[in-house]
């Protein structure tokens, strides 16, 4: 039996959430992509059994608030997680409740996909590692936008800034995986 085979997983989609189609710098560049690795995901969990978690993100102003209205899963996310919680913070677990609920189900490894890559996604997969969890962070199953450097002005395409989170994550605080190989991996300990 694989290391992978032995650990009981979660997937965690994290600010999925019709917020951010109200932000000024959202694109639909990346999202077909995006969308197609997180369903992937999405499907595999449910098919082998591995708790789906959804994460939203509460603000205290604009599409974040929750009487925008907009706190909410996108439209296509499929419904009917295992667990819902929602965050005031950039990452899932200081004002939420995951940690216990992931604790009680002997849950010891996170598979993190969703939206800011760079953001709520690593950020969330820091705390994670800090606090003894195994992580898988699918880049491809994250979605971010350009930004922009305060100080220099230079743009920062999402392929940068996924290549610097995965740079500052792997080894240290994840695996940096595939969905293929999350898929993998949960077949795999099905199987077993």
């Amino acid at each position: 039996m694989t290391a992978i085979a032995q650990r009981r997983s979660a997937l965690v989609i994290i600010d999925v959430q019709e917020s951010f189609r109200h932000m000024p710098d959202w694109s639909e560049t990346d999202l077909l992509a995006f969308k197609d690795a997180v369903l992937r995901l999405d499907r595999g969990a449910r098919e082998t059994g591995v708790p789906v978690v959804h994460v939203l993100h509460v603000g205290k102003a604009g599409p974040f608030k929750k009487e925008s209205g907009f706190v909410k899963p996108l439209d296509w996310l499929p419904g009917s997680p295992d667990a819902v919680f929602e965050k005031h913070t950039h990452n899932a677990f200081t004002d939420t409740g995951l940690d216990l609920w992931l604790r009680r189900r002997q849950i010891d490894h996170l598979v993190i996909a969703g939206i800011r890559t760079e953001q709520c996604c690593e950020t969330t997969t820091r705390v994670a590692s800090d606090i003894g969890y195994a992580v898988d962070y699918v880049t491809e199953a994250t979605l971010t936008f350009p930004m922009t450097h305060a100080a220099s002005g230079r743009v920062y395409s999402t392929s940068e800034i996924k290549a610097h989170t995965e740079l500052v994550l792997q080894g240290r605080f994840a695996r940096i995986a595939s969905a293929a190989d999350v898929l993998d991996g949960w077949r795999t300990a099905q199987a077993a």
